[in-house]
């Protein structure tokens, strides 16, 4: 990074001065306002609906941005929305998204939601930030988002007003006429007031706002964090977190002449935050490929030609769209990307090796998490890289490796190269408000402002951080703890192995025993056998060899990429217990396995015939993992 080579140059722009006493916006609207005064006739952001490298784009300048914005803030703001309102939006990638994230954090508070989740879901979010407005497509061919949003509007009546966004108007003749013929009936049945997002946006001025921008900082974003089962928690973000993530990237990672391509979604804070944050504290040109970023048509298979399109120098990145990209040649002109960043889950070594081969750019791998307003640590771009650490704390952030006990509480701190929970403090921690919702804040601190993070790491002798897993996702076999990492690692190693995942599945002995879900690289055959022998000679724990290895076409992932470990572990527990039903002779069987807020993950069980009930109770009592009747 330029000024942040490692931890010398970060302490060194850390002891410049205070944190507060640099001259830093205390709005998003003084923020963005900044850049357009500085880079006003730069491009900004780039939308390209189709994923072909020809296919037509939409660009728009800074002047542009804070025109847009401004309109979208007015926009919210004559509907009732102050302050404390909150603007939801539940869309895919699009310059419409970009003015609503900004324009509703500017005139109120705006909750991005993730497309992926039911409506039920999606529901229970609008209920719980109290939501008035909700931002969202107008039915497209291709899309369900329109009508899951009219279905969670069923069960969300706090919000009285829909903006509707048509993806239609990035499209051009014949296919432009098309859309109309072909647009999916979505019947409304709710009673919210549907209006044209981009109709009501022309009316409102643009080169001012209608009301006077907040005096001081404030929350101004609720991000949901979670998976896409169960009721996520919904986490909140002020002004001063937004901008510090902003001024990170904008002086340490990038400036005005870099492009980067961001295919993650903007209902995610690491496209929110240190990618459009920084792209405004620097003045770089963001660009974003088709709505649903790397899960586009054809993304995949046209991105180094994008990439040559662009001129992109910076690559925004998961570990799970690396493994894809690996499937297919580079084939267009690269030499313009300089350094690609991955965030979201740690990365595996064989991946970082396979990307550099084939590109000859490092990965710098970083850390960062919704309830800090995402980042925490980075590897240096332009300093010494550990491959399979996340880099060193950034500046200003405060990172500590605490020491846990069975019960859960803090004891003391770690020692340099022992694990423990991760604790961080930096400005884009809200200290006794991380989540909406009082009782989910309850214990989360340590020493009154270092955030418990649930994440297991160990910091080195050089300072750099090293992610060891999740607590919840350890392995914890007849009480000895197995990282899955080392599992998964191992098994990338293999040349036909693209991701997996691996978790406990229930024992009645050892309580866990690790097992490992495997998705095959495109064209690749190998087979169950042959990874296992693999992994007992790859993997140095004998504890940690998988006992079970299920091959599948494809691994549940998040909309970020990550491997969604929880239906894995649904998966896991169904067969086990249905194996264990049948080998006692029982009629019954599992029927679904849910998730509850107090127990975790509970399987269902239903009747095939008659049950004697006290020893089915015996048998599945011999699990950790609860169980009852489905009614």
């Amino acid at each position: 990074m330029p000024g942040f080579r490692g931890m010398e140059s970060r302490d060194a722009v850390q002891n410049e001065m205070p944190y507060e006493k640099r001259d830093l916006p205390v709005t998003l609207y003084e923020f963005l306002s900044r850049t357009r005064v500085r880079h006003g006739g730069r491009k900004a952001i780039s939308f390209q609906l189709l994923s072909d490298p020809g296919a037509p784009a939409e660009t728009w300048t800074w002047n542009e941005t804070l025109g847009k914005v401004t309109q979208a803030a007015n926009l919210f703001r004559s509907l009732g929305v102050g302050e404390k309102d909150v603007v939801a939006y539940l869309l895919p990638n699009s310059l419409e998204t970009v003015a609503t994230l900004l324009g509703g954090a500017v005139a109120g508070i705006v909750n991005p939601i993730n497309p992926l989740l039911e409506p039920e879901q999606i529901a229970a979010i609008l209920r719980e930030t109290g939501a008035k407005v909700l931002v969202t497509l107008k039915a497209f061919p291709k899309t369900d988002v329109p009508q899951k949003a009219a279905a969670a509007l069923n069960l969300a009546p706090n919000v009285t007003t829909v903006l509707e966004i048509d993806l239609n108007r990035y499209l051009s003749p014949p296919k432009s006429w098309i859309v109309p013929i072909i647009r999916p009936k979505n019947p409304v049945a709710h009673k919210a007031a549907v209006r044209d997002f981009n109709a009501e946006c022309a009316k409102m001025p643009a080169d001012r706002l209608t009301f006077a921008d907040a005096k001081g900082d404030r929350v101004a974003a609720y991000f949901h964090t979670g998976g896409t089962t169960g009721m996520p928690k919904v986490a909140q973000h002020k002004y001063s977190g937004m901008i510090y993530n902003g001024w990170l990237g904008g002086t340490l990672l990038f400036d005005e002449t870099d492009v980067l391509i961001c295919p993650l979604p903007l209902f995610h804070v690491f496209a929110a935050y240190p990618v459009l944050m920084s792209v405004i504290a620097s003045g770089a040109h963001v660009v974003l490929p088709t709505p649903a970023g790397y899960r586009g048509d054809g993304v995949f298979d046209n991105f180094w030609k994008l990439i040559e399109r662009w001129g992109v120098t910076f690559l925004i990145t998961v570990p799970t769209a690396i493994a894809a990209l690996m499937q297919r040649p580079v084939n267009g002109d690269v030499s313009t990307l300089k350094t690609a960043i991955s965030g979201s889950a740690p990365l595996p070594v064989e991946l970082y090796n396979r990307f550099a081969s084939a590109t000859g750019v490092q990965i710098a791998e970083g850390y960062g998490l919704t309830e800090a307003t995402c980042l925490v640590s980075c590897n240096p771009v332009d300093g010494d890289k550990k491959v399979g650490s996340v880099g060193v704390p950034m500046p200003y952030t405060d990172v500590r490796i605490l020491h846990v006990d069975a019960a859960g509480r803090i004891t003391r701190e770690c020692a340099t190269d022992e694990v423990g929970e991760i604790c961080v403090a930096n400005p884009g921690v809200i200290v006794g408000e991380t989540y909406t919702e009082a009782a989910k804040n309850v214990g989360l601190l340590a020493d009154s402002r270092y955030l418990r993070t649930g994440d297991l790491g160990r910091i080195d002798a050089d300072g750099y951080l090293w992610i060891t897993g999740r607590a919840k996702d350890l392995i914890i076999r007849s009480g000895h703890n197995i990282d899955p990492a080392e599992i998964e690692e191992a098994l990338m190693a293999h040349p036909s192995v693209a991701f997996v995942g691996a978790i406990g599945q229930p024992d009645a002995f050892a309580g866990e025993l690790p097992c490992a879900y495997v998705e095959l690289v495109a064209g690749a055959s190998t087979s169950a056998d042959e990874l296992m022998e693999f992994a007992r000679s790859h993997i140095k724990e004998r504890a940690a060899i998988p006992k079970f290895i299920h091959l599948m076409p494809e691994l549940p992932k998040t909309a970020v990429g990550k491997i969604f470990k929880p239906d894995l572990r649904k998966m896991a527990i169904t067969r086990i217990y249905d194996a264990a039903l049948t080998e006692a002779g029982f009629n019954a069987r599992v029927r679904e396995v849910v998730e509850d807020k107090k127990r975790g993950l509970v399987a269902r069980l239903e009747r095939t015939g008659e049950v004697d009930e006290d020893a089915l109770k015996h048998k599945m009592g011999e699990f950790t993992r609860p169980w009852e009747w489905a009614a």
